[in-house]
């Protein structure tokens, strides 16, 4: 896929189609790159649609087709909170999925929101995405699957509008402070990683949603942070009908056969 492809963009039903057809697809990114790379490197996201999603994969079939042995977990963004925190995206995560699949806990990368130095946060969880993934000082992973989810704002992971780290060309994990935000401290995936994944799936439900995401797909123009994703892989959109309402059809994309 070109860097300037249009997304593809799924419609579904209902939050419950999206998660099923969410998980189909994460197990057939996962399979593709184990086939041909011999693990699966992923970023979860936070937010109740990917809840939907993380509760499918733990459930039959998909629990048991997934590779988890194989399977790499890093997070896309993260709160400054403590991992026992409700608002953690990591205790979200392993609530509902890493805690019911047999993935090897040191296979699991989490962001450490309750540290007092964010900045060193930041670049510590940057050396420890390279590390794991075995790149090269100055190189930029490249994930295999990244999970993303769109604020009522536009923002995307923990980028938000007039955020400077929006610029940022060379850090691939920033902290950031949202003043807008219930818990203003966060970290951040940057667009640098983000746009050199193999896949970005955002997932995003509700009528609530519809206007960003007819910004981000409509207009990609806009300026939304979650229209600034443009990944050198396949960027594949999961929306309900309530989230898809003011989506002109011609964009949407037929079912995959």
């Amino acid at each position: 896929m070109a860097m300037d492809a249009p997304p593809e963009i799924r419609v579904v039903d209902s939050p419950r189609a999206l998660a099923e057809l969410a998980a189909q697809e994460v197990l057939g990114v996962a399979r593709a790159a184990v086939a041909a790379r011999g693990r699966f490197t992923v970023a979860l996201s936070g937010g109740a649609t990917p809840r939907d999603t993380y509760q499918r994969l733990a459930q039959p079939p998909f629990a048991a087709q997934m590779p988890w042995d194989r399977t790499l977990v890093f997070f896309g963004d993260e709160r400054g909170v403590p991992p026992d925190h409700p608002d953690s995206n990591y205790g979200m995560a392993q609530a509902t999925l890493l805690s019911h699949v047999p993935i090897p806990a040191d296979q699991i990368f989490r962001i450490e929101g309750e540290a007092d130095d964010p900045d060193a946060v930041a670049a510590r969880y940057a050396r420890t995405v390279a590390g794991a993934l075995g790149v090269r000082r100055g190189e930029v992973p490249r994930l295999d699957l990244v999970l993303l989810g769109a604020g009522l704002d536009g923002h995307t992971a923990s980028l938000f509008p007039g955020s400077p780290v929006l610029k940022e060309t060379f850090r691939t994990v920033a902290a950031v402070h949202a003043a807008a935000a219930t818990i203003p401290q966060r970290f951040t995936m940057t667009y640098p990683i983000l746009n050199a994944a193999g896949c970005i799936i955002y997932l995003v439900s509700g009528a609530e949603k519809a206007k960003v995401v007819k910004a981000a797909l409509a207009d990609r123009t806009s300026g939304v942070p979650a229209a600034m994703v443009r990944p050198a892989g396949r960027l594949l959109w999961i929306v309900d009908r309530a989230a898809a309402a003011l989506v002109p059809a011609s964009l949407v994309s037929a079912p995959r056969s």
